[in-house]
């Protein structure tokens, strides 16, 4: 059986003079993944060197000739009227002379050689770019074009699963569309008759408006559900990876809980917050969630429209900062993390730096790391050793935390041993002729708890005794 041909996509990129070339080759490595991820086959870069974006189609008049030659497209901005010949510019004269002189021939095998090249299905943009840039470039080259915010929503769209990360991509796909009305090709047509034009664009502006309070009510009865549920996990030690996106975060949530979380190397494979408990499981429990991954340039409105599956980073007792540590631009991507953590106020959680994937390293690139990084957790997701050894540092981080006390159980409440034993550590019981003798290792505020709860056992049996 013949496998289906992924499609084509051409990306565009324009290297802005006070941009450093180590991170705007990153950034582009990072589009092509995204582009890959999206369902594309990355066939060409078209590179531009210029102090800003061109207003017009981001490229100047030669890359935009250059590309459109790619993807089969007229190279012009505007769109043709029938009957008339538009004069070229003098940029569109020297383009033309040059691709001439290049090719050695007048243009006229233009059409054979792309109807040889395969279809290019979609020009993708390594930068935000407005709805009129967008617009013209896709004039000019004849393809649909989505700049990076655009690649990121619609991955979002494709791979949203649960009801909540739904209507949370939804809001943030109807946002990013809303302005970009004007520049469809509908709206376009609407406003040959201008006045009726302007008005049916402001009705679709509504109908966006309406949808998207709609959304927002409906996501606003999930995220009270979603409160209801974390309320009754309030109690629980709680641990949520966090991290850039395909950095491991799955993949060691499946490894510390043995649960079946799904994994593959690719951006964004994680949309849903996952929960589980940690495996071998400890008491009292220690459940662990996965959350979204996070990347350069996050979209205003997928951070905001993110928020309740964020929350999970923010009531956790600990961050685990999960990174790529064969990543070369891995401090670039832990910063990215922070940032948003900042973003979403969660930055005053206690967190541990976990370098993954430290299979990929060499022995001297490891050893180098962790002079730099003395309190990281090195390790691979796919080292048993190493997973054991992070379920032991987690276990001991919440237990550094504990205190210890001597408490008296009447043998009557004898229910209270059974909740020591699940909220916290009993570290020896003994018999006596008054009770149970527990010492108890807990949370400050759940050994507090049992010590209010015991102390209102014993208040009525003292105002019972004879004057």
């Amino acid at each position: 059986m013949t496998e289906t041909a992924r499609p084509k996509a051409i990306l565009v990129a324009v290297r802005l003079s006070d941009m450093d070339a180590a991170a705007a080759d990153a950034s582009l490595e990072e589009l092509t993944r995204l582009v890959t991820t999206l369902g594309y086959d990355v066939v060409e870069r078209v590179l531009q060197g210029r102090g800003n974006l061109a207003p017009a189609a981001v490229l100047g008049e030669g890359k935009l000739q250059e590309l459109a030659k790619l993807t089969g497209g007229s190279g012009r901005t505007q769109p043709k009227i029938p009957g008339q010949r538009r004069k070229p510019d003098a940029a569109e004269a020297l383009a033309d002379d040059d691709a001439d002189d290049a090719d050695g021939d007048d243009g006229s095998d233009d059409d054979t050689s792309s109807a040889e090249r395969p279809p290019i299905a979609l020009v993708a943009v390594d930068h935000d770019i407005s709805p009129s840039q967008l617009r013209n470039l896709e004039r000019a080259t004849g393809v649909p074009v989505l700049d990076r915010t655009g690649v990121i929503i619609e991955i979002f769209h494709r791979h949203a699963q649960s009801r909540e990360a739904r209507l949370q991509v939804e809001i943030a796909r109807l946002a990013y569309e809303a302005p970009r009305l004007r520049e469809s090709p509908k709206a376009k047509e609407r406003q040959q008759g201008r006045g009726a034009g302007e008005a049916a664009l402001e009705l679709d502006r509504r109908k966006i408006r309406d949808r998207i309070a709609e959304l927002r009510r409906e996501l606003s009865a999930v995220a009270r559900e979603q409160d209801v549920r974390r309320r009754h996990r309030r109690g629980a030690r709680r641990v949520a990876l966090v991290g850039y996106t395909n950095a491991g975060k799955s993949s060691l949530m499946r490894a510390l809980t043995s649960s079946e979380v799904y994994v593959e190397d690719k951006l964004f494979a994680t949309l849903d917050t996952t929960v589980r408990a940690l495996q071998p499981e400890a008491k009292p429990r220690i459940l662990v969630s996965d959350t979204v991954g996070f990347i350069k340039k996050l979209p205003h409105d997928l951070v905001a429209s993110f928020k309740s599956t964020l929350d999970e980073a923010l009531e956790a007792s600990l961050l685990l900062h999960v990174v790529d540590a064969a990543d070369p631009s891995f401090r670039d991507q832990l910063e990215v993390t922070r940032g948003v953590l900042r973003e979403i106020g969660a930055e005053q959680v206690p967190g541990r730096l976990v370098m993954n994937k430290v299979d990929r390293l060499s022995p001297e690139a490891l050893a180098e790391l962790q002079v730099e990084l003395p309190d990281a957790w090195f390790m691979s997701a796919k080292s048993a050793d190493d997973v054991k050894s992070v379920r032991a540092r987690i276990i001991d981080f919440f237990e550094s935390r504990y205190s210890e006390a001597d408490l008296t159980v009447p043998y009557s409440e004898q229910r209270l041993v059974s909740e020591m034993h699940e909220q916290g550590r009993v570290v020896s019981e003994r018999y006596e002729d008054d009770g149970v003798k527990v010492r108890f290792r807990g949370n400050p505020e759940v050994l507090d708890s049992f010590r209010a709860r015991l102390s209102a056992l014993e208040t009525p049996a003292t105002s019972e005794q004879p004057g």
